[in-house]
């Protein structure tokens, strides 16, 4: 049985501000779709990567999340959990949170927060693609960063769709252009 997303998904929003280390984005809050491809001991990462593709984020990737904080600066991203589960660090140590997600799980991160893998179980799979295909770069909250990746992060444009659920997702409601 194939996994598809699922209407029932429960969204959480959490707004990163900046926090001296990480820009995080003051514009547009995380979005955590809990079991958003159901729940299922099935491997998800075709389906995964099938939907994110046919909303048109693409430039996709298998692997996990690092165990260090990154960024991007120069694109959105979508974090499917296609397998396994994980305990990750979202916005920074300073302010940010931690969460666990598990297989059917979705995150959505803004360009410009922080993300970081604190711990994960060994089947952990991890489907991650960009709006448009963007290409993203890799940014670790040094000094030397700003103030060019404040520039990038204004100039990423809003998703014109939701990379689960198309052009009526909750990013559309949650990232709307100010």
């Amino acid at each position: 049985m194939a996994a598809f997303p699922v209407s029932s998904t429960h969204t959480i929003a959490h707004l990163f501000h900046d926090d001296g280390i990480f820009p995080n984005n003051e514009a547009c809050p995380l979005l955590l779709y809990q079991g958003a491809f159901g729940a299922s001991d099935q491997p998800m990462a075709d389906d995964m990567e099938a939907t994110f593709a046919d909303h048109n984020w693409r430039n996709a990737w298998r692997n996990g999340i690092y165990s260090y904080h990154h960024y991007h600066s120069t694109s959105h991203e979508v974090l499917g959990i296609a397998q396994g589960s994980a305990q990750v660090r979202l916005g920074g140590d300073k302010h940010g949170k931690t969460f666990d997600v598990k297989a059917g799980d979705v995150i959505v991160i803004p360009a410009g927060v922080a993300h970081k893998n604190l711990s994960s179980s060994s089947d952990f799979l991890v489907i991650g693609a960009y709006p448009d295909g963007r290409t993203w770069d890799m940014n670790y909250g040094r000094a030397g960063e700003r103030p060019r990746v404040e520039q990038n992060i204004a100039q990423v444009p809003l998703p014109d769709h939701d990379p689960v659920f198309g052009e009526k997702g909750p990013l559309l409601t949650h990232w709307q252009a100010s």
